[in-house]
Protein backbone atom coordinates (compact mmCIF):
# COMPACT_ATOMS: atom_id res chain seq x y z
CA UNK A 1 0.00 0.00 0.00
CA UNK A 2 1.45 3.43 -0.93
CA UNK A 3 2.39 5.61 1.98
CA UNK A 4 1.79 8.97 0.29
CA UNK A 5 3.70 11.30 -1.99
CA UNK A 6 7.36 10.70 -2.53
CA UNK A 7 9.52 13.49 -1.10
CA UNK A 8 10.96 16.03 -3.55
CA UNK A 9 14.39 15.88 -1.96
CA UNK A 10 16.36 13.26 -0.12
CA UNK A 11 14.24 13.50 3.02
CA UNK A 12 10.63 14.19 3.80
CA UNK A 13 9.60 17.75 4.71
CA UNK A 14 9.29 18.69 8.33
CA UNK A 15 5.96 19.91 9.62
CA UNK A 16 7.18 23.52 9.59
CA UNK A 17 8.38 23.26 5.98
CA UNK A 18 5.12 21.64 4.90
CA UNK A 19 3.11 24.36 6.64
CA UNK A 20 5.27 27.09 5.05
CA UNK A 21 4.64 25.63 1.58
CA UNK A 22 0.92 25.38 2.30
CA UNK A 23 0.72 29.03 3.42
CA UNK A 24 2.72 30.23 0.42
CA UNK A 25 0.53 28.27 -1.97
CA UNK A 26 -2.67 29.69 -0.48
CA UNK A 27 -1.31 33.22 -0.14
CA UNK A 28 -0.51 33.34 -3.86
CA UNK A 29 -4.03 32.10 -4.61
CA UNK A 30 -5.56 34.86 -2.48
CA UNK A 31 -3.70 37.75 -4.09
CA UNK A 32 -4.35 36.51 -7.61
CA UNK A 33 -7.98 35.68 -6.84
CA UNK A 34 -10.72 36.24 -9.31
CA UNK A 35 -12.23 39.69 -9.16
CA UNK A 36 -15.88 39.60 -10.07
CA UNK A 37 -17.08 42.70 -11.81
CA UNK A 38 -20.68 43.54 -11.17
CA UNK A 39 -22.90 44.44 -14.05
CA UNK A 40 -24.00 48.05 -13.82
CA UNK A 41 -27.60 48.51 -12.80
CA UNK A 42 -29.85 49.91 -15.50
CA UNK A 43 -31.65 52.75 -13.78
CA UNK A 44 -33.71 53.84 -16.77
CA UNK A 45 -37.48 53.63 -16.50
CA UNK A 46 -39.38 51.11 -18.62
CA UNK A 47 -40.75 53.80 -20.95
CA UNK A 48 -37.21 55.14 -21.46
CA UNK A 49 -35.87 51.65 -22.14
CA UNK A 50 -38.74 51.17 -24.65
CA UNK A 51 -37.88 54.42 -26.44
CA UNK A 52 -34.18 53.51 -26.51
CA UNK A 53 -34.95 50.04 -27.91
CA UNK A 54 -37.21 51.45 -30.64
CA UNK A 55 -34.57 54.06 -31.53
CA UNK A 56 -31.96 51.30 -31.81
CA UNK A 57 -34.28 49.27 -34.07
CA UNK A 58 -34.86 52.30 -36.30
CA UNK A 59 -31.10 52.90 -36.52
CA UNK A 60 -30.48 49.27 -37.43
CA UNK A 61 -33.25 49.34 -40.03
CA UNK A 62 -31.67 52.40 -41.63
CA UNK A 63 -28.28 50.68 -41.79
CA UNK A 64 -29.87 47.56 -43.32
CA UNK A 65 -31.61 49.77 -45.88
CA UNK A 66 -28.25 51.27 -46.84
CA UNK A 67 -26.77 47.77 -47.08
CA UNK A 68 -29.63 46.61 -49.34
CA UNK A 69 -29.25 49.63 -51.60
CA UNK A 70 -25.49 49.04 -51.86
CA UNK A 71 -25.87 45.41 -52.98
CA UNK A 72 -24.75 44.76 -56.55
CA UNK A 73 -27.43 43.68 -59.02
CA UNK A 74 -25.95 40.19 -59.18
CA UNK A 75 -26.80 39.66 -55.48
CA UNK A 76 -30.39 40.98 -55.57
CA UNK A 77 -31.91 37.47 -55.73
CA UNK A 78 -29.90 35.92 -52.90
CA UNK A 79 -31.23 34.90 -49.48
CA UNK A 80 -29.26 37.78 -47.94
CA UNK A 81 -31.06 40.31 -50.11
CA UNK A 82 -34.43 38.72 -49.30
CA UNK A 83 -33.71 38.92 -45.57
CA UNK A 84 -32.58 42.54 -45.86
CA UNK A 85 -35.75 43.36 -47.80
CA UNK A 86 -37.87 41.74 -45.07
CA UNK A 87 -36.15 43.90 -42.44
CA UNK A 88 -36.61 47.05 -44.53
CA UNK A 89 -40.31 46.25 -45.06
CA UNK A 90 -41.03 46.10 -41.31
CA UNK A 91 -43.23 48.98 -40.12
CA UNK A 92 -41.25 50.19 -37.12
CA UNK A 93 -42.96 53.58 -37.14
CA UNK A 94 -45.95 51.87 -35.52
CA UNK A 95 -43.67 50.83 -32.66
CA UNK A 96 -42.30 54.35 -32.37
CA UNK A 97 -45.79 55.78 -31.97
CA UNK A 98 -46.61 53.53 -28.99
CA UNK A 99 -46.14 55.13 -25.60
CA UNK A 100 -46.08 52.44 -22.88
CA UNK A 101 -48.00 53.06 -19.67
CA UNK A 102 -46.14 54.47 -16.71
CA UNK A 103 -48.08 52.33 -14.24
CA UNK A 104 -48.93 52.56 -10.56
CA UNK A 105 -51.43 55.40 -11.03
CA UNK A 106 -48.98 57.75 -12.77
CA UNK A 107 -50.81 57.64 -16.11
Amino acid sequence: MPSGRKPDGDAALSNAERQARYRLRHQVGRTAGAIRARRPIDRRSRPQRWRDAVAELLTLQASYTAWLEALPDALRDTPTAETLQAIVDLDLQALASIEPPRGYGRD
